[in-house]
C-alpha cells in the first residue's frame, strides 16, 4: 500500500467518512461558536443529498484513510467551498491549503471567475489563512436570530 497522499473527488460512497471527518475536525468548536456550527448536523444522508443535488466534495486520503475533506457548490457564478475539515492528527501537513488549491483548480476547470467561502468572525486564525491565500472580505452577515454580523463572506478572483 502506498503512503502517498491522494486528493480526489468525493463520491456518495464517501459520505459516511466525510461526515465523520467533518464531525471530528469541527469538534474543537463545540460550545465555542454562537450560534453552534451547523457542521454538527451533517450526516451521511445530508452529504449524499448535497452530492446528488449539484454539490461536490474533494477528499484527501492516505492508505485509504480520509484525513481531510471540503464540500463545494456553485454560488452566484463562482464555486463556493465549505466544511473544510482536517482531522486533528493530520493538522500541520498543509492539507487545508492543498484542498483550497484543489477547489480553485476545479473552479478554473469549470471556467468560473472566482471562489467563495464563509468564515465565522470569531475564527480569526481561519480568516488569516484565507487572507494569506488571496481571499478578501466581500460582505458580513448575521445568522438567523442575531442582530449583528456573525460571519464574513470572502472571495478570491481567479
Amino acid at each position: 500500500m502506498s503512503d502517498t497522499l491522494v486528493l480526489r473527488p468525493g463520491t456518495r460512497a464517501d459520505a459516511p467518512a466525510i461526515a465523520t471527518t467533518i464531525a471530528a475536525a469541527f469538534l474543537q468548536y463545540r460550545g465555542k461558536l454562537i450560534p453552534e456550527s451547523s457542521a454538527f448536523r451533517e450526516t451521511p444522508d445530508t452529504i449524499t443529498a448535497e452530492l446528488e443535488n449539484g454539490g461536490g466534495a474533494i477528499v484527501a486520503e492516505r492508505n485509504g484513510q480520509m484525513l481531510a475533506c471540503v464540500l463545494t457548490q456553485p454560488m452566484e457564478g463562482d464555486l463556493y467551498f465549505g466544511r473544510l475539515a482536517v482531522l486533528p492528527e493530520a493538522r500541520g501537513l498543509g492539507l487545508a491549503k492543498r484542498l483550497i488549491a484543489a477547489v480553485e483548480d476545479e473552479a478554473r476547470a469549470r471556467g468560473l471567475p472566482g471562489v467563495r467561502l464563509g468564515v465565522r468572525i470569531a475564527l480569526e486564525a481561519n480568516q488569516r489563512l484565507f487572507n494569506s491565500l488571496g481571499y478578501r472580505e466581500i460582505s458580513r452577515e448575521a445568522h438567523p436570530g442575531f442582530n449583528h454580523p456573525t460571519s464574513i463572506n470572502m472571495r478570491k478572483a481567479l
